[in-house]
């Protein structure tokens, strides 16, 4: 079947808003070559499940499509157009099975040798899209904070190296209740602008007290979820020809329910918990991979206004057949390794934070937990400074909030 011939009642197994939606925009999908529309109905079918920020991204896409006159959509795709497809492609049932046929598109496209031709065509697209459809600026200027070390008693090697040219470097900052007042910084914004997914606390450990009202994930929490994640994967990797490409798509098509992520009472948070873990390297088993993916797909999917991750040891090296093993009991705790790993994750997420829209006007903040050390990024802020003054972390807010 080609986008030409798409009827409303074939989108009758997509979830109800979903369904809606692609209903309601059909005449705008039915003019798409079949080597696109298939990654915009990936997007589409899981719009029930999407944050605020994703379902207003795929609307504004869909309705961009729509206002275009049948030349601008013909000029918009014809790259598209020329990618050449298989029969057994044509007949693959890419309505409710989308992402199985982007898997398969992409497949196809490296033995035929389009992959480039296939970039290219998205790549213009993309450029086009943002032209016709620019990003949504912020409510106000967002703000990221990532707290490392927790549990090292001492280092000696310098932090901070990749962010501090990037701001102010502070080495004398009063330790007390400093986590503390983080998290009431992030609670003042939630009242100041309460919206839903805005406001986020990440803790790659156990969670501290905190307002009920920040869209929080920890990895304590997430511990019997992991392990039966872990047990899944350990009883497909033991079937016969069972392969890595193949536990892929096993991953990809589990529902919350088995993993036990289905009574949390927020079916969109369930279904990002469960894509950090399935999609994620690692994240199922290292506490700082954990907390520096779940970062940055929460800043790349839900664009809060306020991100605070804290960064917890994690687990020392062991055998991958043993981190694997759901029944390996605890390990030592690697805390100066954790450090390193944090250190580096802090500044990546202060690089995805810049990535969204209001860049310029965002504001970062990294704290060694329970020490003196810490950089703090804005745009009123000097670049590549350095103070011994005696502060606070409540003063240092107080510069970039």
């Amino acid at each position: 079947m080609l986008p030409r011939d798409l009827k409303p009642e074939q989108f009758s197994g997509y979830p109800p808003e979903a369904k809606k939606l692609c209903s309601d925009y059909l005449d705008a999908l039915r003019p798409l070559p079949l080597s696109f529309l298939p990654s915009l109905l990936r997007e589409a079918i899981e719009y029930d499940f999407k944050f605020p920020a994703e379902r207003r991204a795929i609307e504004r896409e869909l309705a961009n499509m729509r206002s275009l006159p049948a030349k601008q959509v013909t000029e918009w795709f014809q790259e598209f157009a020329t990618i050449q497809l298989s029969a057994k492609l044509e007949r693959f049932d890419w309505v409710n099975a989308p992402g199985q046929f982007v898997e398969q598109l992409s497949a196809l496209l490296w033995s035929t040798h389009q992959q480039d031709a296939f970039r290219l065509a998205a790549t213009h697209y993309a450029e086009r899209l943002r032209a016709a459809v620019p990003s949504e600026q912020p409510a106000l200027p967002r703000l990221g904070i990532s707290v490392i070390g927790q549990g090292v008693e001492s280092y000696g090697e310098p932090l901070f190296r990749k962010l501090r040219p990037h701001g102010a470097y502070f080495e004398n900052v009063n330790q007390q209740n400093g986590l503390k007042l983080l998290l009431d910084a992030v609670s003042a914004r939630v009242k100041a602008h309460p919206s839903p997914y805005a406001h986020w606390y990440i803790d790659g450990g156990q969670e501290t007290e905190h307002d009920a009202g920040i869209t929080t994930i920890s990895y304590d929490t997430l511990a019997p979820a992991r392990g039966a994640l872990l047990r899944k994967m350990q009883a497909e990797i033991s079937r016969p020809g069972m392969g890595p490409e193949t536990l892929r798509t096993v991953m990809a098509q589990m529902r919350p329910s088995e993993v036990g992520l289905d009574k949390l009472g927020d079916e969109v948070l369930s279904r990002f918990q469960l894509k950090l873990l399935t999609e994620g390297s690692g994240t199922q088993i290292f506490s700082t991979t954990f907390a520096q993916w779940t970062a940055r797909e929460a800043l790349r999917r839900a664009q809060p206004l306020t991100l605070l991750v804290r960064f917890a040891p994690r687990q020392r090296q062991k055998p991958m057949n043993e981190l694997l093993s759901a029944a390996s009991g605890p390990s030592e705790p690697d805390l100066i390794g954790s450090l390193i790993d944090a250190d580096m994750g802090a500044f990546y997420n202060w690089i995805n934070q810049q990535r969204l829209p209001g860049a310029d006007k965002s504001s970062f903040l990294v704290w060694f937990e329970n020490h003196g050390h810490a950089v703090v990024i804005g745009p009123s802020v000097p670049h590549g400074t350095e103070s011994n003054t005696a502060t606070d972390v409540k003063q240092l807010l107080s510069w970039i909030v």
